[in-house]
C-alpha cells in the first residue's frame, strides 16, 4: 500500500520548483502565471474526472484523479499550504455526519 509520504515528497518537490527557471519546469511556469492559471487547471482536471466517470473505464477515472489531485497540490503549493494542512482538516472530520459538518460551517459563515 502507497502512504501518504508520497504527498509529502511531492509536496517538497512543487515547493522546490516554486523557485525553479519557469522555462525549465511545468509546475514553475504554472504558478508563475498566477493564481488564475492554476485555478482553470484544476477546474479543468476536475471537468475530466466527471467525463472520467461517465466513460465508466476505472483506470481512466484513477489517472484523472491523479491528475486532479496533482494540480490541487500545486494550488496549495501556490497559497503556501501543504498536505498536513488537509490531512489535519480530515482528521478533524472523522467521525463527523456530512450533515452535521455542513451545518457547522453555515452556522460559522452565517
Amino acid at each position: 500500500m502507497i502512504h501518504a509520504e508520497v504527498l509529502f515528497h511531492i509536496a517538497d518537490t512543487l515547493e522546490a520548483r516554486k523557485s525553479a527557471d519557469p522555462k525549465s519546469s511545468y509546475v514553475s511556469e504554472l504558478l508563475h502565471k498566477g493564481e488564475d492559471a492554476v485555478l482553470k487547471k484544476v477546474a479543468e482536471e476536475a471537468a475530466e474526472v466527471l467525463m472520467a466517470s461517465k466513460d465508466g473505464s476505472k483506470l481512466h477515472l484513477v489517472r484523472e484523479v491523479a491528475d486532479l489531485w496533482f494540480h490541487s497540490m500545486v494550488l496549495l503549493t501556490y497559497h503556501g499550504l501543504r498536505p498536513d494542512d488537509v490531512l489535519v482538516e480530515l482528521k478533524r472530520r472523522e467521525g463527523i455526519s456530512g450533515h452535521d459538518e455542513k451545518a457547522a460551517r453555515a452556522a460559522q459563515q452565517g
